[in-house]
Formats: C-alpha cells, sequence, structure tokens
C-alpha cells in the first residue's frame, strides 16, 4: 500500500488569548493548515512540480518548514548544537531542489518532529526573551510572528499547487 499524507487534526486556539498562548496556538493552526493541504497526496504527488515558472513543490515546502522550525526555535533561539537541515554547500536551495519522493514519509516525520522539538526548545520562555538574528536581538515574540509568516506564506503557495495538482481547494 502506498503511504499517503493523513489528515492532520486541525488545530483551534482563543480569539483573545493573552499573547503567550494566542502566539503559538497561532503558528500551530497554521501548522495543521499546511499538512491538510498536503493530506492524502502520496510521496510522487507531492514532488510535483505543476507551476511551470516555478520550482515550488509541496514536498520542498515540508522540507523548507522543517528546516525553518529547526533554524529559528532549536538553532537560534535554544543555542541546540544541531545541523541545519538540508543544508548542501553551493546549494542554497536544497531543501526544495533535492527531492526523492521515496522519502516523502520520512519527510513528513521529520517535519513533525522537528515541531515537537521546536515547541520544547521554547517551552516556559518568555516571549520577550532574545535570540540573535542577522546580529540583531530578536525576541521570541517576533521570531513566533516571523515563522507563522512563513507558514502562511507558504499555504498560499500549498493551496496553488495542491489545485494544480489534484484539484483539491480550501482550507
Amino acid at each position: 500500500m502506498t503511504w499517503t499524507v493523513p489528515a492532520p487534526a486541525r488545530t483551534g486556539g482563543s480569539l483573545t488569548a493573552p499573547e503567550a498562548e494566542l502566539l503559538p496556538d497561532y503558528l500551530a493552526w497554521h501548522r495543521s493548515t499546511f499538512l491538510h493541504k498536503c493530506r492524502g497526496l502520496n510521496g510522487e504527488q507531492l514532488a510535483l512540480r505543476p507551476l511551470p515558472a516555478s520550482s515550488l513543490s509541496l514536498l520542498g515546502l515540508m522540507r523548507h518548514l522543517a528546516k525553518v522550525e529547526r533554524t529559528w526555535f532549536r538553532i537560534r533561539f535554544a543555542a541546540e548544537d544541531v545541523p541545519p537541515l538540508h543544508a548542501v554547500e553551493g546549494h542554497k536551495d536544497a531543501d526544495f531542489d533535492l527531492l526523492d519522493p521515496a522519502r516523502a514519509e520520512q519527510e513528513y516525520r521529520q517535519l513533525l518532529e522537528e515541531q515537537r522539538l521546536a515547541d520544547l526548545a521554547v517551552a516556559g520562555a518568555s516571549l520577550d526573551a532574545t535570540l540573535a538574528a542577522y546580529g540583531e536581538p530578536q525576541s521570541l515574540r517576533m521570531t513566533y510572528l516571523h515563522v507563522t509568516t512563513e507558514y502562511a506564506r507558504h499555504n498560499g503557495h500549498a493551496d496553488l499547487l495542491r489545485e494544480h495538482i489534484d484539484g483539491v481547494t480550501g482550507a
């Protein structure tokens, strides 16, 4: 039987919660939205690049978002000694370009694990805690906003990709 992305549990959350609850919940919603857009697709479908002028694929976005989670929360914020994901010398877009449809399930599991570890890396931290981003201090608050906007942007890309792959639309 061919593996396909399972339907995720869709997250909700309060629209009036304090910021320390609202920001992680909103990120969780965008995370589950991305997975929802991939649900039911196999590795070959995830690796498709259906937009002629673009090299984007859902599998590439999945790999990229795992890299984003690791980079911003684990490496930059928590200063964990872990290597960057999908780092290939001389190939800055390896996360998007070096795809193997046969590894789609592993890439999916990697994204889930990076999300889990990112949440652990910031658990209990103040939104005012800072990290170094491009030589400037950046708050955890801003980091949540940055990663959430990264997901939001790519969820829009995922909408277009999914519609071109099999016609499925919607949140």
